[in-house]
């Protein structure tokens, strides 16, 4: 591959003209992916929205393929876990149109119980089964512990270099001590993802400017709210208006020098997580899907 070049969209080219991401150089080039905009919530199978975002009448059974008329990916919490069986993962990909991604969580049993050790076959027999989604597959996201403390770094070192290059994965820290600039080359050698989360783990503000910062063509974001005393799903009940409208910002940025956004809200974060997608979308200038549409919608099939 050629020399390469820096250019002002924020990706470098090679000598054959093909972008890459600005990366730290001991990485090979990662392909810069044309810029995409993927917001969902985290999971779909809340009785409470049946009213305020799902139809009054929608069977459990029809919530999937409803939700997928509103929004083009979700985050599949279940798998977290345990590995689902092949047929529920095909059953998910048959009740969804063409475009739809999943986000799935790496199982518990590999990233806490284990803290990713001696997890070898269960890490393949996971991705074995993720594979099932076909080109619905999105991003796979390895959730640590508040517990998986910068101690745990060999275990990460060995971990990285054995997750499939077919398949975009992302990590999610819940310690500080492993944000620095040591481990985000390390993700980058691997083009692996930082997982964005705005919680209470890491001050909101640091997020923000390590979004800044990707170390794969794509970013992961996680809207979670500061604690889970938020137990009614049907309606917003804490403006985080300021909040989103500052993600907003960062993330418009990098969708406009090539990286693919993966963003998903939980109801945690201000009560009603479709509510909080639809206000993210009209942010970055993404058409929203009123409810009142899906009705409607669910007519035609």
């Amino acid at each position: 591959m050629g020399k390469e070049q820096a250019h002002g969209d924020g990706c470098a080219r090679n000598s054959d003209g093909q972008r890459t991401l600005d990366v730290p150089a001991a990485t090979p080039p990662i392909p810069c992916m044309t810029a995409r905009l993927r917001l969902g919530t985290q999971g779909w199978n809340y009785d409470m929205w049946v009213g305020p975002f799902y139809p009054v009448g929608t069977r459990p059974a029809d919530y999937l393929a409803t939700y997928s008329r509103a929004f083009d990916t979700v985050e599949v919490d279940s798998t977290f876990y345990a590995t689902p069986p092949s047929t529920h993962v095909q059953g998910w990909a048959k009740r969804t149109p063409p475009g739809f991604t999943f986000a799935l969580k790496l199982p518990q049993e590999i990233s806490h119980a284990r803290k990713l050790r001696h997890a070898e076959a269960e890490t393949d027999d996971f991705f074995t089964v993720a594979r099932q989604l076909g080109d619905k597959l999105g991003p796979v996201l390895v959730q640590l512990g508040p517990d998986f403390t910068p101690d745990h770094l060999p275990a990460l070192a060995q971990f990285l270099p054995r997750l499939p290059q077919d398949v975009r994965c992302a990590v999610e820290f819940r310690h500080r001590g492993w944000i620095n600039d040591g481990i985000l080359a390390l993700l980058a050698e691997h083009h692996v993802a930082l997982a964005l989360t705005d919680a209470r783990w890491i001050p909101r503000k640091q997020m923000l400017a390590l979004a800044e910062r990707p170390t794969a063509d794509f970013t992961y974001v996680r809207w979670m709210g500061p604690d889970r005393t938020i137990v009614d799903y049907s309606r917003i009940q804490v403006d985080r208006s300021r909040e989103l409208e500052l993600w907003a910002e960062v993330l418009l940025r990098l969708t406009q020098v090539g990286v693919t956004v993966y963003g998903y809200v939980n109801n945690h974060f201000a009560g009603h997580s479709p509510s909080s997608v639809r206000e993210l979308q009209g942010l970055m200038g993404q058409g929203a899907v009123d409810p009142a549409k899906l009705g409607e919608q669910m007519s035609l099939f």
